[in-house]
């Protein structure tokens, strides 16, 4: 994919190779030298060869800075989204439309890309008036109906905008034209959490490091249920990590809000499933307490604890939840995993208990 993009880049899918534009010609960054004068940050490699960005938390000291706007109504298009009629709170209704200036893409200056996914990219952006970094995600239209997953990318908005944790990405909104659905989400500098794992020694944390990734997770999660929403995708590639090297729990494709009943929804990744979901049976917020477990054993060694060579072995280990552990992990950190990793919902350490647990503490 060509680093150098600007709004030019966004109008066409992702698999052009020529970007047609009406809009004036904007400036193109070209290297990371441009892209530091531009952003108004600065990229600095340190011995450990982490970039940090220095300026950024003076930029984005206050999220608030920010003002939240309704979606674009430029394109009627949102409709082909949410076509069940049974979410109008995403669009506009006039009187607000009259009140509330919208955003468009003519607001953002367009950096480099940050990530590539099925159905859409994200991009680092900033927004010109504040000069307020974000991270802007792009899902094509087309790609969305072809993959059904319209339901998905209301509930992500749903849900996402709603939340506010320290340990949750931000999502400060979103707007839409004939061809994309954009998300206006919080920056995190420091990347994905399974790409830092993979980089790590061995291609695995130690207890230091781990701890407090799932001392994070438990806390965000505990909101999280409070609110009555289930995650159901908890895993490495799901998890960002903020300037300061937070966790930040991201995606919420897979999220659910649901307040007084159990899912039956087969969804997430094999390798983080549950045994109730893996037997199609309903499933409430204890499966975010088993991707908990999961998780922290994944951190700790680098894979899943039920891998398997086919698709059967690894769901037969699941539903028996056989779990073996390598020598290295230590006492506390298996405790606390067999904790989570249990058969029986009902049974699953709570989010306190994770909080209250002595690994946790001692970390």
């Amino acid at each position: 994919m060509d680093t150098n993009l600007n709004h030019k880049n966004l109008i066409q899918g992702s698999t052009s190779k020529q970007f047609k534009s009406n809009q004036k010609k904007e400036n193109v960054y070209r290297n990371e030298e441009k892209l530091e004068n531009n952003f108004g940050y600065k990229n600095s490699k340190t011995t450990d060869g982490i970039i940090h960005f220095e300026a950024l938390d003076k930029k984005n000291a206050d999220a608030q800075n920010l003002v939240p706007r309704e979606p674009s109504s430029e394109s009627k298009s949102l409709k082909e989204i949410d076509n069940t009629n049974n979410n109008d709170k995403l669009r506009p209704s006039n009187k607000q439309s009259n009140q509330t200036k919208k955003w468009t893409l003519t607001d953002f200056e367009i950096g480099k890309p940050l990530g590539k996914g099925k159905f859409g990219n994200v991009y680092l952006a900033r927004e010109k008036r504040t000069k307020f970094i974000i991270a802007m995600k792009v899902l094509f239209i087309n790609q969305i109906e072809e993959g059904k997953i319209e339901h998905q990318v209301r509930r992500e908005i749903e849900i996402q905008t709603h939340l506010r944790h320290p340990n949750i990405l931000r999502m400060y909104g979103y707007f839409y034209d004939d061809r994309r659905v954009y998300f206006i989400l919080e920056f995190a500098p420091n990347g994905e959490l399974y790409k830092a794992l993979k980089a790590a020694p061995n291609g695995r944390f130690d207890d230091k490091r781990t701890a407090p990734y799932i001392r994070q997770l438990a806390d965000a999660m505990k909101y999280c249920h409070s609110k009555k929403v289930i995650h159901r995708d908890i895993k490495p590639e799901n998890l960002l990590l903020g300037r300061d090297g937070e966790l930040k729990i991201a995606d919420f494709g897979w999220s659910v809000h649901a307040p007084s009943s159990r899912r039956e929804t087969l969804c997430g990744t094999l390798d983080y499933l549950p045994p109730e979901m893996v037997l199609g049976k309903s499933h409430d917020h204890t499966v975010d307490l088993w991707g908990a477990g999961v998780l922290c054993y994944e951190l700790l060694t680098g894979n899943p604890p039920f891998m398997a060579k086919t698709y059967e072995g690894t769901r037969s280990k699941i539903v028996n939840a056989q779990c073996t552990f390598p020598n290295y992990v230590s006492e506390g950190a298996r405790d606390l995993i067999s904790k989570l990793i249990v058969v029986k919902p009902e049974q699953r350490l709570p989010w306190d208990g994770v909080l209250a647990h002595p690994w946790i503490l001692q970390h």
